[in-house]
């Protein structure tokens, strides 16, 4: 038997669950047909099969029954225009002769399935829709808009008031006063500034887009900079060894290294010694790839050192789809396991599968995910450790000319 409380607390996983679908769907006006115990859509949204006991079942506790029947029929009596039914049917037992029972429970839209769940998964559910319609009356385009909704719920349920109604007014803003050929900074528009923006962007340029049909804001970014260091004098840059600039520049350097190393830590980049034949990089997370595609880099072996964790792993499949020869390096299980002392949790682990990855790598990243997601930071591994494994992976390229102590430059 499903009782009150089970039918709620089913109702409050579907409404969690397909909040952001039935919101887009409010903009729409999607038609829908029937639901089933699966759910349907926004129509019809929820219908769940209350699972009437049997005629033993009511022999064997008769009380526990009429209760379970009672509160159906206080449900439904109290409900009669709210989109809450409960359908009722009239059994015929020998033993006990004829009983009326509830058999379904019929949750008419969105709306009646917040009502019935009731709580916090209700209010959050009733501020995602009157936000979408909000968004609607103030920039047009329902049907596109409704795609939005979809993808930013999360974000547009969150919000406080007063943050949402920031993002609604910038967008309305954007959409009569185009900003194409600014930089973020030069937005004109009260409270705007660039921190702002980079932390709402991605909702603004698609409420635009869904509003006007252009597909970016149009406005004008720094490029991003790389970081390398030429560990080698004799690869020098005019001198230099020591530079930052963007991918389109350092894509025609006249260098040939013999071993290109990728790390994810800036201090870790900066504490590597003098190094025949070696050039290091610091792989700016998932921008990896475009490093990886660099002329000078492509033809040369890579070694990759990140953080052991599933973003890690994440981050090398990244490198291995823009370069043909990457190696990790402490990226491997028995790594993973002689620091647990300096693991930490890792706060959005990858889920799913990752491709590219080797027998060893994929054992570190199950351990990683058995011991509860956990992260053992590059940084926090002994240097001395480090450079000693750097140096092995280097030996077998054929780079492996390093003095044994570490010195920093």
């Amino acid at each position: 038997m499903i009782d009150v409380a089970a039918a709620r607390a089913l109702a409050r996983r579907r409404l969690e669950a397909r909040s952001a679908a039935w919101a887009a769907e409010v903009l729409t006006g999607a038609a829908v047909g029937p639901a089933d115990d699966a759910g349907g859509s926004a129509g019809a949204a929820m219908s769940i099969s209350l699972k009437p006991p049997t005629e033993r079942q009511m022999l064997a506790d008769e009380g526990v029954a009429e209760a379970w029947a009672r509160d159906w029929a206080a449900l439904g009596s109290t409900s009669p225009d709210d989109g809450i039914e409960v359908d009722w049917q009239t059994r015929s037992w020998r033993s006990i002769g004829r009983q009326r029972v509830p058999v379904r429970l019929r949750l008419r839209d969105a709306d009646a399935v917040a009502r019935f769940a009731g709580g916090t998964s209700a209010a959050q559910w009733s501020r995602l829709r009157d936000r979408a319609l909000r968004l609607a009356d103030r920039l047009g385009s329902p049907d596109a808009l409704s795609a939005v909704v979809r993808r930013h719920a999360r974000d547009l349920t969150a919000y406080e008031e007063e943050r949402f109604a920031q993002v609604t007014d910038v967008t309305a803003w954007i959409v009569a006063n185009p900003v194409a050929g600014l930089r973020p900074r030069q937005v004109p528009v009260r409270g705007v500034d660039s921190k702002w923006l980079g932390a709402h962007r991605r909702l603004v340029t698609d409420l635009v887009a869904a509003a006007t049909g252009s597909p970016d804001l149009g406005l004008v970014d720094a490029d991003r900079l790389i970081r390398l260091r030429v560990l080698d004098d004799a690869l020098a840059v005019g001198g230099l060894r020591d530079l930052a600039s963007t991918t389109a520049q350092f894509a025609g350097l006249p260098i040939a290294p013999e071993v290109v190393i990728v790390l994810e830590n800036l201090e870790s980049l900066l504490a590597l010694p003098p190094w025949p034949g070696v050039v290091a990089i610091h792989g700016s997370g998932y921008a990896v790839a475009t490093v990886g595609a660099l002329p000078w880099v492509h033809a040369a072996p890579v070694l990759y050192w990140g953080d052991l964790d599933s973003n890690g792993f994440a981050i090398l499949r990244h490198l291995r789809r823009s370069h043909p020869d990457v190696t990790s390096v402490l990226m491997d299980e028995p790594t993973l396991l002689a620091h647990r002392d300096l693991w930490v949790p890792e706060p959005t682990p990858v889920r799913g599968d990752i491709d590219t990855l080797t027998e060893p790598e994929i054992r570190a990243l199950h351990a990683l995910r058995r011991e509860g997601d956990v992260r053992l930071e590059q940084e926090r591994i002994p240097w001395d450790l480090a450079l000693t494994a750097l140096t092995d992976a280097a030996c077998a390229h054929g780079t492996c000319c390093l003095p044994r102590a570490p010195m920093l430059t």
